[in-house]
């Protein structure tokens, strides 16, 4: 009976034992799965990549990115993005563009270098070039008689165009020595020759009050200056221009001298070596006016402007046919060159202002602007009022243009760059 109790007492001990042991081990079991459920995610050497994703994050553009809280942060390479869209940032579409780092900008430099050349008023170059050249024409104009009459004085010393401006047969007799002005040619006064002379100078002992020179500048596009122009006394106009139907308005008729360069009227009508009756048809609009020829600038512009003379002639045409003087425009360049002027030959214009200042009081100059934009408004000009064809590589006509400006700003003669009515 002891025995068994006390076998009894045995087993329960044990039991008592593996009980504890179980509950140490379940304890300690539950302790590690509790510590491992809530650390397992948490890996704290995974933390700087959020943080330094954090710090990207401002190198996006507010321009690209109003939201950018939803982007993950591996799919955020920002800098690179960046550097792509910097080049592309200008003046145009960057109202504050500080923030920019200057060396990721080299096209933004190139486009500040040009923008001060372009005008919102489709002018690309010209403004800074025509605003200089306002600041030197006066709209309110006066003249200055003593530097009128002082240069007038020089043209007539050095030049006398009144005498010398054309060929006529007390200045070229025959037998006499023509030396061209364009090349280093000499032709001799035949009696042929010598009979398509007039006999005096029309311009002697003359002086008409106001002249108008009349270039063929696009400036005069829609100018009005028609009627102005024509209540002049004396009017000269450059290379057979035309006249009628929508340009009279702005360039008028009245036309007392008409220059006439083989080239404005070779081509067009067949160097006149076939029928001639348009080319002679063609100069009716300038009535019984003096028509300048440049027969001896160069040796093969003679027979071109012979031919032009005789068919004058031929089909009785009111007009005077008279021509340049070589030696007159070899001395009216010698004067040019001395006040500045570097060009191989003077422009028809310049010639024929140079003989207005000399026969006339009082010069108004129409038609010359040498750029391709209008002064008032930097609109697009179209080279001539009537076409587009640009100008012979031998003259410089803003060369040209700049000595015209000094001798309106010195009131010796009066240029109009606007509409007329206006100034």
């Amino acid at each position: 009976m002891i025995g068994l109790l006390w076998e009894g007492r045995g087993m329960r001990g044990h039991c008592f034992s593996f009980m504890l042991t179980v509950l140490f081990l379940g304890t300690l079991l539950t302790t590690f799965i509790w510590y491992m459920s809530n650390d397992s995610h948490v890996e704290p050497h995974r933390l700087p990549a959020p943080k330094k994703t954090e710090k990207r994050a401002p190198s996006v553009s507010s321009d690209s990115c109003n939201d950018c809280s939803h982007v993950e942060p591996h799919r955020l390479p920002a800098p690179k993005k960046t550097e792509k869209r910097a080049p592309s940032v200008s003046s145009d579409s960057c109202n504050d563009c500080s923030h920019v780092e200057p060396d990721k900008l080299p096209p933004q430099k190139k486009t500040e270098e040009k923008a001060p050349s372009v005008s919102s008023d489709n002018c690309k170059g010209c403004s800074k070039v025509i605003n200089k050249v306002l600041e030197h024409y006066s709209q309110t104009w006066t003249k200055q008689e003593e530097n009128y009459l002082n240069f007038r004085s020089q043209l007539h010393t050095r030049c006398r165009g009144s005498d010398r401006a054309i060929l006529t047969q007390a200045n070229a007799p025959v037998g006499s020595k023509i030396v061209y002005d364009g090349e280093k040619k000499v032709r001799e006064v035949t009696p042929e020759l010598f009979r398509t002379f007039v006999k005096e100078s029309p311009f002697s002992n003359k002086t008409w009050d106001t002249c108008a020179v009349v270039g063929n500048g696009g400036i005069l596009t829609n100018s009005n200056c028609g009627n102005t122009i024509d209540s002049t006394q004396f009017v000269i106009r450059c290379n057979l221009p035309p006249l009628e139907n929508e340009f009279k308005a702005h360039v008028g008729s009245k036309t007392d001298i008409v220059t006439a360069n083989p080239s404005s009227y070779m081509k067009k009508f067949g160097g006149l070596l076939g029928p001639r009756r348009p080319f002679a048809d063609s100069l009716q609009i300038y009535g019984n006016s003096m028509m300048l020829f440049p027969a001896f600038s160069f040796l093969d512009s003679t027979p071109s402007c012979l031919r032009a003379l005789y068919s004058i002639e031929d089909f009785e045409i009111p007009i005077q046919p008279v021509l340049l003087n070589p030696g007159y425009v070899q001395s009216l360049t010698a004067l040019w060159r001395s006040k500045g002027l570097k060009e191989i030959r003077l422009s028809t214009g310049l010639v024929v202002t140079s003989l207005a200042l000399e026969i006339c009081t009082n010069v108004h100059l129409y038609g010359f602007w040498p750029f391709s934009n209008h002064p008032h408004g930097f609109q697009p000009l179209t080279h001539h009022y009537y076409d587009d064809q640009k100008a012979n590589h031998l003259h410089v006509m803003p060369s040209e243009f700049q000595l015209l400006l000094q001798l309106h700003s010195q009131g010796v003669l009066r240029l109009h760059l606007g509409q007329c009515g206006e100034q």
